[in-house]
C-alpha cells in the first residue's frame, strides 16, 4: 500500500506545530582547536492526523532546527486514527529498533519515551501504549515509530482491499 504526502494550505489545515526531538553535536580536530557541527531531529504535525520528520545539519543549532523544519514539512505524512487512538496494535522497524504500538482507553495518555511521545503527539495520537526493543537511538526510534504509523490501516481501507465488510470489536 503506497502512502502518499500531503500537501496542506495554511486555511485548510490546522497550524502546524514543530519541536526537536535532539540536537546532535560532532566534533572536528583541526589545527586551532575543534569545530563543532550541530544536527536536530526535528518532528512537525498538526496533532489531528498529520506528521512529518525532518533532519537538518548546520554549524550552528538555530539552522540545524531551521533546515530540519524544512524537510519535515517535505515529508508530511497522513496517518488513520480512530478517534484519539490508533486502529490497531502494529510493530514499527528501522534498522535494529523495533516500536510496538499498541490502542489504548480513552484516558489513558500516551504511555512512551520521549523520542516515540513527539511523534506520536504531534501526529493527533492521546491514547496509546508503546514499548521499544534493541536500540533505543533518537533517530531509529523517531523512524521506527513512523514506520509504525505508516503501517495503520482503517476500517474502510481493509474493506475495500478485501471487498468485504469488517466489523470492529471494541475489548474496552
Amino acid at each position: 500500500m503506497a502512502v502518499e504526502s500531503v500537501t496542506l494550505s495554511a486555511q485548510e489545515e490546522q497550524p502546524l506545530e514543530e519541536t526537536v526531538v535532539k540536537v546532535f553535536r560532532c566534533a572536528k580536530v583541526v589545527k586551532g582547536g575543534r569545530r563543532f557541527s550541530f544536527a536536530t531531529l526535528v518532528v512537525v504535525g498538526d496533532r489531528a492526523g498529520t506528521v512529518g520528520v525532518g533532519y537538518g545539519k548546520a554549524n550552528e543549532v538555530p539552522l540545524a532546527v531551521e533546515k530540519g523544519i524544512k524537510d519535515a514539512k517535505k515529508n508530511l505524512r497522513k496517518i488513520p486514527l480512530i478517534g484519539r487512538t490508533i486502529p490497531h496494535r502494529i510493530d514499527g522497524k528501522y534498522r535494529a529498533t523495533t516500536v510496538t504500538l499498541v490502542p489504548a482507553s480513552p484516558g489513558t495518555g500516551v504511555i512512551a519515551g520521549s523520542s516515540a511521545r513527539a511523534v506520536l503527539e504531534f501526529a493527533g495520537v492521546q491514547n496509546v501504549l508503546t514499548k521499544v526493543y534493541g536500540s533505543t537511538s533518537a533517530k531509529n526510534v523517531v523512524k521506527a515509530t513512523l514506520d509504525g504509523l505508516l503501517k495503520l490501516r482503517s476500517k474502510e481501507i481493509v474493506e475495500s482491499l478485501r471487498g468485504v465488510q469488517v466489523e470492529m470489536v471494541k475489548r474496552w
